[in-house]
């Protein structure tokens, strides 16, 4: 993990006041948003579900969700790039000064049902490259936050990724690809294949949270084989700078992009991708 004074080499010092900048912002933003969310919680009943494909929903809170972060992120800087499932999610911002990539609310479903683990999720990329993020768990009111060689954050106390070294011992967290029925097999051979080595396999329904659990401590690791730029943006940045490692499939330094992700301490992550690459291949 970089330091500040490394981090700051990379970005100049004039930029590194924009990130701090931005990242205020994107709190600021991820608060109102939760406002929004949880004043409609008690009315589950009354929303209507739109679904946007198989198992996947939007509603009203999600879409008053998402003005409160465009109102509050365009206020502050009219000029920056803002990307999300529902925002321009085809805009290009490898080159962009700024832009902010954004979940409204990471695990719509169980909003819907009352179950409690949902998230509002925004990452902050300067010229493509990750440089801040902010998870905020809505029912809990937890905030995680990272910025780039400055660390990671629950409620504004410094937290590191697990240091558990048995994978006998590792709790691990996952997402099914319900997305993407063509994965299930795969996906169920890799669910196999880890369960028989951990204490335990977790699925919640939100792959913001699950990044920001592998950031403290509560997950040693986590895979998932089919997400978005805004399920991930904001969580890869909370484990980089936790002192984990966000990877794809291969093993590449992980990107906010569509596709697969692993994560994990630098011991369990390692294990981890051998693991489900391993399961995948042998289908």
């Amino acid at each position: 993990m970089r330091n500040a004074l490394q981090a700051n080499q990379t970005i100049g010092a004039h930029d590194g006041a924009l990130i701090h900048d931005a990242l205020g912002v994107a709190v600021d933003a991820a608060r109102e948003a939760a406002e929004v969310i949880l004043q409609a919680a008690p009315e589950l009943g009354k929303l209507e579900w739109i679904e946007k494909a198989a198992a996947d929903f939007v509603t009203e809170v999600d879409r008053g969700a998402e003005s409160a972060i465009l109102n509050t992120i365009r206020t502050a800087f009219p000029g920056a790039i803002i990307l999300g499932e529902e925002l321009s999610p085809e805009a290009d911002s490898t080159s962009a000064r700024l832009t902010f990539i954004v979940d409204p609310l990471d695990g719509t479903t169980n909003f819907l049902h009352g179950f409690p683990h949902y998230a509002v999720s925004i990452g902050v990329m300067h010229q493509g490259e990750l440089v801040a993020g902010v998870v905020r768990n809505v029912p809990r009111g937890d905030i995680f936050t990272a910025s780039l060689g400055h660390g990671t954050t629950l409620n504004g106390h410094r937290v590191a990724v697990s240091s558990i070294d048995s994978t006998s011992r590792a709790l691990i967290g996952t997402g099914f690809p319900f997305k993407n029925p063509d994965l299930l097999e795969a996906y169920a051979q890799q669910f196999v294949a880890v369960s028989r080595q951990t204490a335990g396999i977790r699925r919640a329904g939100s792959a913001a949270l699950d990044l920001a659990d592998v950031a403290c401590g509560r997950f040693d690791a986590f895979w998932e084989l089919a997400l978005a730029p805004w399920d991930v943006a904001a969580g890869i940045l909370l484990v980089r700078e936790a002192g984990g490692v966000v990877t794809d499939l291969e093993g590449a330094r992980a990107k906010a992009a569509q596709g697969a992700f692993v994560a994990g301490n630098p011991i369990i992550h390692p294990w981890l991708l051998e693991t489900v690459q391993r399961a995948a291949q042998s289908r």
